[in-house]
């Protein structure tokens, strides 16, 4: 429905982003590549992929619409750089400006290095952290993998700190940021949201841990008072079975391997990664920048194809409210 193109940022240069997206030009006439056109070009020659660049909407299948950001040195596959560290946040920047500005109705991102960002002196834990702070946002990081939908309520946060992280505060942030974008971006009218317990046996009654008795079940029981469809807490080793998943429309996991090993068994190579709480929609593939696979020509294009549908999909969604 939109007219708008969609943003595709290219991630870091030396990774597969570029290669992802070559592969998969043929899908991506309503969208613009925010990257270093001279550098997809370079990759194109070495993928043996015929395409061209072109700042206007293409008119034929083998031209790839390009905002040109420049790196600041050249680019060999395999080996980041930190020193184009700026050049991959001035890609996220621009689009985030294009969207502000309505020249892009969502983003979509190719996988960046963290480590080479915070190589060169920037301090940096993930898209889904820079986007919240540049929007001012609380926000929740959610994979999709078909039907299936896990989000988490702490992200790139070390096991030893996530129960003092767990707060009713906390939950409810999260759980409110969930129920109200999978009606706005989802289109689910009454999302129904099970909940993840953070010990075993969602802490066996008190035995296994408190946590659920003293700040979860209590934390669920006012947001069900306030209307909300949520189931929990659930074992995470039972919530995961297939007729379990029939019964909700997303699990909120309490932390990151608690979740994602689930939804990456399911779907990995077509999973999404998206983050709600954002006053925009973004989505991202749901693997890392694969450096030993960057020019060989044997990465895999499933994800971000599906990143790009699910962001379509959420435009429209969003244009019929």
């Amino acid at each position: 429905m939109s007219t708008l193109p969609l943003a595709i940022t290219a991630g870091e240069p030396a990774g597969i982003g570029i290669d992802i997206i070559l592969q998969s030009s043929d899908q991506l006439n309503d969208c613009v590549i925010i990257a270093d056109k001279y550098e997809l070009i370079k990759r194109a020659k070495l993928l043996g992929i015929d395409i061209e660049t072109c700042n206007h909407v293409p008119t034929q299948p083998k031209q790839l619409r390009v905002k040109h950001i420049p790196v600041a040195q050249p680019v060999h596959c395999g080996a980041p750089n930190p020193n184009n560290a700026h050049y991959v946040l001035h890609c996220l920047d621009e689009a985030l400006r294009g969207i502000e500005t309505q020249e892009y109705s969502a983003m979509i991102t190719a996988p960046l290095h963290k480590g080479i960002i915070n190589d060169a002196g920037i301090p940096f834990t993930g898209h889904t952290e820079y986007l919240a702070d540049r929007t001012n946002s609380d926000v929740v990081m959610l994979l999709v993998a078909d039907q299936v939908r896990v989000a988490l309520a702490t992200t790139h946060l070390p096991l030893a700190q996530v129960a003092q992280a767990i707060t009713p505060q906390l939950l409810t942030t999260i759980i409110t940021i969930l129920h109200k974008d999978l009606i706005n971006k989802f289109g689910i009218s009454q999302p129904r949201i099970g909940v993840c317990g953070l010990n075993p046996h969602a802490g066996e009654q008190g035995h296994l841990g408190r946590e659920e008795l003293e700040v979860i079940e209590p934390t669920l029981n006012k947001l069900r008072n306030q209307g909300m469809d949520i189931y929990g807490p659930y074992p995470a080793d039972t919530i995961f079975t297939p007729k379990q998943l029939q019964l909700v429309d997303v699990v909120l996991a309490m932390y990151h391997d608690q979740g994602l090993p689930t939804l990456k068994h399911i779907g990995f190579g077509h999973a999404v990664n998206t983050t709600l709480g954002l006053p925009i929609i973004r989505t991202s593939v749901d693997h890392g920048t694969a450096i030993d696979l960057a020019g060989t020509g044997k990465s895999d294009a499933g994800s971000l194809i599906a990143a790009v549908k699910l962001a379509r999909q959420q435009v429209n969604t969003m244009q019929l409210k």
